[in-house]
């Protein structure tokens, strides 16, 4: 099982950047959160001038098992079919890379089709589709470490091009059930409270699948030893797609990339990754907050303000990609405003 050396970064700038922000030629403040986002894209990058460079985006694919449940109102095969349209350069995340600049990457990991003479689709797969986690582990011990491992080694491609700022998404119909799962069990909310409409259930589909995932959970905590242990909740519940990404959060920040965090799913794999590396959460910007049940105590768990609130709740990456020109506002005003010295104007405060 891989490990990652992934630790805070060094703080011993943070006076000097302080300084910067504070003397540019504004009221101290006044530029609200894109400061504190400067203040920490500097201290990831241990730079008084930061850069955005080469920005990448992974998308990982993978299905589900427990889709077989009935607990997602969209069928299986529409992981496939987007995936070829996301391929043809035809979705939301497409469109959103091509007007920020992102170099894309999609990546199938557990895709239930063969998609192998796609040659805009990198194949890595692992199975097509998970177990069934409510008869058993989603995965074997042996597949988990394939998943962190084609993430990471995602990430290592990016970083090989120039790449310090990544985003990520996933395609995978019924990957809100594992979310909701690691949301409940990580942290310790009840899981009624962690499940939703996913792409549109009506509230007995809502019940049908709050009562497949408790079901889960209980079978999970009578079969599996040191149940408590992240890798063995994550290996359970979770689909290639989620793993890969969770690899792909662990190495991004020990090489000390920022990352842009999307929606449920997306913040559902952080709180997992930090979970197995408590650091990584200093790498992290999270892009939005969507409209899937629980996704604001999501990001409460991590104590994460997000940057956007427009009703969002595609996928794909999507809100970290519309999130990226906040980000970038930040970086262009902590190295392109003039302070006040070289402006001649008098320092009020």
């Amino acid at each position: 099982m891989r490990t990652f050396n992934i630790k805070s970064p060094d703080m011993g700038l943070q006076t000097a950047i302080q300084d910067k922000i504070d003397n540019l030629n504004k009221p101290k403040g006044s530029l609200g959160r894109l400061e504190s986002l400067a203040m920490q894209i500097c201290l990831i990058q241990q730079a008084l001038s930061p850069k955005l460079a080469h920005p990448c985006h992974l998308l990982f694919g993978g299905d589900h098992g427990i889709e077989r449940e009935n607990v997602s109102v969209s069928p299986r095969e529409v992981t496939w079919q987007q995936m070829l349209n996301f391929a043809n350069g035809g979705g939301g995340v497409n469109m959103f890379c091509r007007q920020h600049g992102f170099r894309l990457r999609i990546i199938d990991v557990g895709v239930d089709y063969d998609l192998s003479s796609c040659p805009e689709i990198i194949n890595r797969k692992i199975a097509r589709g998970t177990e069934n986690f409510l008869h058993g582990p989603a995965m074997s011990v042996e597949q988990y470490d394939r998943a962190i491992e084609t993430g990471a080694e995602m990430v290592d491609l990016c970083h090989a091009e120039g790449c310090n700022i990544i985003s990520i998404g996933e395609m995978g119909i019924a990957n809100t059930s594992p979310s909701s799962v690691w949301m409940s069990l990580f942290g310790n909310v009840p899981l009624n409270e962690c499940v939703g409409a996913g792409a549109g259930l009506d509230n007995k589909g809502i019940n049908h699948k709050l009562c497949i995932l408790d079901r889960a959970v209980s079978n999970f905590k009578t079969k599996t030893p040191d149940f408590n242990t992240p890798e063995n909740i994550i290996r359970y519940f979770g689909g290639f797609e989620m793993v890969a990404a969770i690899g792909a959060m662990l190495r991004a920040a020990e090489l000390h990339t920022v990352i842009l965090i999307d929606g449920f799913i997306m913040t559902a794999c952080a709180l997992a990754a930090s979970k197995i590396a408590p650091d990584v959460k200093s790498y992290m910007i999270f892009g939005h907050v969507g409209d899937e049940s629980g996704h604001k105590r999501l990001l409460n768990l991590l104590g994460a303000t997000p940057l956007l609130n427009l009703g969002l709740r595609l996928g794909e990456g999507t809100g970290a990609l519309c999130s990226y020109p906040i980000v970038d506002s930040a970086v262009r005003m902590v190295n392109e405003m003039n302070n006040f010295e070289n402006a001649h104007i008098t320092k009020y405060f």
